[in-house]
């Protein structure tokens, strides 16, 4: 099982006296920088001048510098630009300062793991990762609650990487609800399968089958949409509250029956035996491999599939009648 830490188990004051530096502000940048701040730690936030996150920045009340300002005069950096910038942004402005004793922070493990960064061995390398998108980090912090995170150590040079990674943790008010150990290899790994096998590619899939099975079968679109993507939602929600089986009890037992005697007729064992393959391939960084190729040809099989995608019938459907629910436009 697990290791989990909780408020007990950390210490600011692994981050009193140093000065944290945040790349990029994005939505885990904003949540962190500011989170990260109200509980006292001196923070820098470096983001590219001019763009809509520098100017978000200003506004929240930093002064935003260069990646390699920020490393120069922070004792910890946390990598927050997408995966396939970081090598570069690594490269050209956070290696030639990262000096002995700093430390290196990730929220996902996919440019360690893979080796598109390679640290020196004088610096801590640590990841903190809340497990939700960064507007639900600084919601929950603000309420004086907080989402839980998970936190892995790749190399302890100063012996007191764990405590900075758990301070930092506990900055973020991941603490608060539990913290659980994990490694950056099984981070990588399982978030990329999850991504791909269920919560992206799985899901959304599943849901375009639905829906075409549905009007070659002659029923009207809307009606599919409704059916097949829309009430999605509201069964994640239910099994998110109350886990598979209190979802269950709260469906009809029309609903459950279908449910238990359907479901495995639809996502049989070829689909597993599918997953297993999905894994493979993570596992033996083969889709590292060829995501890293796509984006240095210009992303020529990305820009393609996206294209067709937003041109399927599913899309075009959905937008009519999300218009009519005013409610999911609220932000």
């Amino acid at each position: 099982m697990a290791k989990i830490y909780h408020e007990k188990d950390a210490d600011l004051k692994f981050l009193k006296g140093k000065k944290v530096g945040i790349i990029g502000y994005g939505s885990q940048g904003r949540a962190h920088a500011l989170n990260l701040k109200d509980s006292g730690v001196d923070v820098l936030v470096s983001e590219l001048e001019g763009t809509s996150n520098y100017k978000k920045a200003v506004a929240d009340g930093f002064k935003p510098v260069g990646a390699d300002e920020a490393t120069k005069k922070c004792d910890a950096v946390m990598m927050l630009v997408q995966d396939n910038v970081q090598p570069a942004v690594y490269r050209n402005f956070i290696a030639p300062n990262l000096t002995r004793g700093k430390a290196l922070g990730f929220a996902h493990g996919f440019s360690i793991h893979f080796n598109q960064i390679v640290p020196p061995d004088n610096v801590d390398v640590y990841m903190v990762a809340p497990k939700g998108p960064g507007d639900l980090v600084r919601e929950q912090f603000v309420q004086g609650q907080g989402v839980p995170c998970i936190v892995a150590v790749y190399r302890d040079s100063t012996g007191s990487a764990m405590n900075l990674a758990l301070a930092y943790a506990k900055g973020l008010g991941g603490t608060r609800c539990g913290v659980v150990e994990t490694t950056f290899k099984e981070e990588t790994e399982t978030d990329l399968f999850g991504e791909q096998a269920v919560l992206c590619g799985g899901a959304t899939q599943l849901v375009k089958y639905a829906f075409e099975t549905l009007v070659e079968a002659g029923y009207q679109p809307e009606i599919a949409y409704y059916e097949t993507c829309h009430e999605l939602k509201l069964i994640v929600d239910l099994i998110i509250q109350r886990g598979i089986q209190g979802m269950r009890k709260v469906i009809s037992d029309t609903a459950e029956y279908g449910d238990m005697t359907r479901g495995p007729m639809v996502v049989d064992e070829q689909v597993k035996e599918n997953m297993k393959d999905v894994l493979g391939q993570i596992q033996r960084g083969e889709f590292a491999r060829e995501w890293i190729t796509e984006n240095m040809a210009g992303r020529p099989v990305f820009n393609a599939l996206e294209r067709q995608s937003e041109e399927h019938l599913i899309e075009k459907v959905g937008k009519k009648m999300r218009d009519m629910m005013p409610w999911l436009h609220k932000k």
